[in-house]
This record gives C-alpha cells, structure tokens and sequence, in this order.
C-alpha cells in the first residue's frame, strides 16, 4: 500500500519536473530565435526620436497617476491615509493629474484629425493619397474607402469632443457637485471611440488586402498620368541641378543676414514655422502651426484649471509649475522638425551639445527657438524644393551662396503641379518645378515681406 502510494507520489514529482524541463527548453528555444541585435537597434533607434520619448514620458506618468487613484478607489491606502480627507485629496489631485494629460493628447492629435476630415469632404486625387497612407493597409486602394475612413475619422473626433467634455465637467464642478451620469458618459465615450475606430480600421475593409486593378484606381491613375502629359506638351522644362552637400544659410546667430524673416520668426513664430514645414513637405501648414500653438501653450492652462478645485495651495503651485515646464518643452516639437529636415535634406549635422546630432537641434530649439527658426526658413529660401530634395537656384553659381537671393531679371514661369506662377528669374534660366503642396501662396515660395512686385514680361 505504502509503496503504491509512494510510485503515485514520485510519478507527480516526475510529471512535475518534466513540465519544468519543458517549460525551460521552450523557454531557451524563444531566447535563440530573438535577434537580440536587431532588437538593441530597434530600441536605440525608438529611443532617438524625441516623440517616442516624450510619449514614453507620458505613459509614464498617466500609469503612476492611474495606479495611484486605482489603489485610494478600493481602499488599499486606508492605512496610509486614515482619514477621509486626505483619501478625497489623493483621489482629485490624480483625477485632474489624468484629465489634463488625456486631455493634451487630444488636442495634440485634434489638429490632424480635423484636417483629415477636410481631405475627406473635399476628396481629390492628393488627398485620397494621403488618407490611404494613414488609413488603408499598404496605403493601397479599398472598396468604399471614403465611407469607412469617413467612419474612423469621425470616430477619432468623438473622442476628442468627448474629452474636452469631461476635462469641462472636472474643472467646471467640485467633486461633491460633479454629475456622475455626465463623468460615465463622458468617460464612455473616450475610452470606446478610439478603441471602436482600432478594431474597426482592422476588421473593416481598411484592414485588408484588394486588387489594386479596380476602375476606381485606375480612374485615379489616368487622371494623374493625362495631367502630367498635358502639361508637358505645354511646356518644356528642366531641372536645376541638385545639391549633394546642402550647407545651413548662415548660423544659428546669422539672423541679420535676412532681417525680415528675422522679424517675422521672431513675432509670427507659428505661422512661419507652419508655412516652412509645408513647404518642406512635412505635412499640412495649419495643422503644424495649430499643433505647435497647443504643444507650448496649452500645458500651462489646462494644469492651471485643473488646480483649481484642489484646495491643498502647495499641490496647486505645483500642477501650475508643471504646466509651465511643459510649456517650455513643447519647443521640443519645432526641435523634432529640425532633425527631419537635417536628415531628409541631408544638411550638416552639429554635435556640440552632448556629441549628438539629435540633441544639438533640440537644445537648439529650446533655448535659440527664434534664431533656429529664421536659420531653417532661409536654408529653404537658398534652394529650390524638389520632391524632398535641394535644388540650386538658377544663377545661385553666379551669386553669392547660400543666401537665398538671385539677381531679378525679367519675368520666367515656375512649372508646378498646382499650375503656373510667376517668378522673377533669368530668361535664360531653365524652368524648375515646385514641390506638390507647397505653400508658397504668392510668387514664388522665398518668404519675404509683403510688397508690391512689378513683373515685366517679354514682348511688352
């Protein structure tokens, strides 16, 4: 009996063991099939970009703030804080703490989710090619496309609108007073819109893989390939040659080198910052410019309000100081920007702060925001803009370098794909083309103060 007993017992100790072993063999398995190399470079790579930081910085504080209202909700710092007050505190300054912070992710992401639905409304052959590259799998062409990215798009909005809802209701009311229907709706709504919008983009016909020979895209491609055609039967045109090694317009103090975008840097910072990255091709103009207006302004005044139903003075200055920090690295975005401009156009890096390129542009940034600025509108105002790449100036040889401006002479075109403009340049000089979105508005794309040009064409 006993030794029955005892092979029972020895049989689950084997059985147990040999669980183990397995576990550990497959275990040991996973490690040898992990490219730990490829995951090092990933993870170095992730951590260089300042956005993926920042984003790290704000997990980080949304799970410490999370964990903590979590913890006083189910009564697991009572013996921490015994009294009720103190739990009430602890429960509202991390409540405000996670409504300010949801609510500065919406309104970093607002901008371009407003602008999408722009694109959506007015839906031409750029904009469907833009919409695919952020909604459709592969970037490729889906049945009913625009009925589904309708659908995400509006979603994603909700979302927005919902929290700018409950950030009014967490600031507008005391605790005791807030309307609890009003806070679960509100939070519902949230936290299902863009989660709805996710599982959507992926069981939807976004998430999934079509023939791209459709009658739709082939519309879209004919229209693209007649236009390109009429326009060359039109004209001729060739390109200036192209910059291998761009240089920086000047230094980063050089800004008396152009004193009217200077100026204009200096007081008008967001809207040239937007214009300058439109013109780079790094996106929509008044999306940059709206964006780069939250990232440094709206931390300030979303922790102010959030302070003001707290009644302890300390915790008050504190949420006010934090905003204001925020404030200050919300220049971060313009330094962003700057590190996609450098390595797109191939301009010079500097490694005078901390021997690393990416940090150098953020401190520049941080504390030279204006004269950085002026430096990158005028390095794009010395060469022509091409499909993200420089271009020389016709006549660029002839004149100084690097400083934007070519001897004017009478009036020549500038072929683009948005039509023609005119540009005062040599008769002589080849006809050049400008990037598709550019955002010069005007004559051509040198920001420059307003003034009165005078055209003198040939043959009057």
């Amino acid at each position: 009996m006993l030794s029955s007993e005892n092979g029972g017992i020895e049989g689950q100790v084997n059985g147990s063991h040999g669980s183990v072993n397995n576990t550990t063999s497959r275990f040991h398995q996973f490690r040898r099939k992990l490219d730990w190399d490829c995951l090092k470079k990933t993870g170095k790579e992730w951590i260089r970009n300042p956005m993926n930081m920042v984003l790290l910085i704000w997990i980080l504080c949304v799970t410490i703030s999370g964990a903590i209202l979590f913890l006083v909700m189910t009564g697991m710092l009572n013996n921490a804080l015994p009294k009720k007050y103190q739990r009430e505190a602890w429960f509202e300054v991390n409540n405000q703490i996670l409504n300010a912070l949801f609510t500065l992710i919406c309104l970093y992401h607002h901008p371009r989710r407003i602008h999408h639905l722009v694109l959506l409304l007015r839906w031409r052959s750029e904009d469907v090619h833009k919409l695919r590259k952020e909604y459709c799998k592969n970037g490729t062409y889906k049945p009913n496309e625009r009925m589904h990215i309708l659908i995400v798009v509006l979603l994603l909005n909700l979302n927005c609108f919902a929290q700018y809802a409950l950030c009014a209701l967490n600031v507008g009311y005391t605790r005791s007073k807030r309307p609890a229907i009003g806070v679960a709706i509100t939070i519902s709504v949230a936290i299902a819109a863009p989660a709805i919008a996710g599982v959507y983009t992926i069981v939807s016909p976004l998430g999934k893989d079509y023939d791209l020979g459709s009658d739709e895209e082939s519309q879209i491609h004919n229209h693209d390939v007649k236009r390109v055609k009429s326009l060359e039967r039109r004209l001729s045109f060739s390109l200036s040659t192209s910059e291998t090694s761009p240089k920086w317009s000047g230094g980063i103090l050089d800004f008396w080198n152009d004193l009217s975008i200077a100026y204009l840097s200096l007081f008008f910072s967001c809207c040239v910052f937007g214009w300058n990255m439109e013109r780079l091709g790094f996106g929509n103009m008044y999306v940059h410019t709206a964006t780069f207006l939250l990232v440094c302004l709206a931390p300030f005044w979303i922790f102010t309000m959030a302070a003001i139903n707290i009644n302890n003075e300390t915790i008050r200055e504190a949420l006010g100081t934090t905003g204001l920090f925020l404030c200050v690295f919300g220049l971060l975005y313009g330094g962003f920007w700057r590190i996609q401009m450098r390595k797109r156009y191939n301009l010079p890096p500097s490694s005078a702060c901390c021997g690393k390129p990416a940090v150098t542009d953020c401190a520049l940034w941080l504390f030279c925001c204006w004269c950085s600025l002026a430096q990158e509108v005028r390095t794009g105002n010395s060469y022509d803009i091409v499909e993200d790449k420089f271009y020389k100036k016709p006549g660029q040889e002839r004149g100084r370098p690097g400083t934007g401006s070519t001897v004017q002479h009478s009036s020549s075109l500038t072929l683009g794909r948005r039509g023609l403009s005119d540009d005062n340049r040599s008769p002589t000089a080849p006809l050049s083309m400008v990037e598709e979105g550019s955002s010069s508005r005007g004559k051509d794309a040198t920001l420059q103060p307003p003034f009165q040009n005078s055209i003198n064409r040939e043959g009057n």
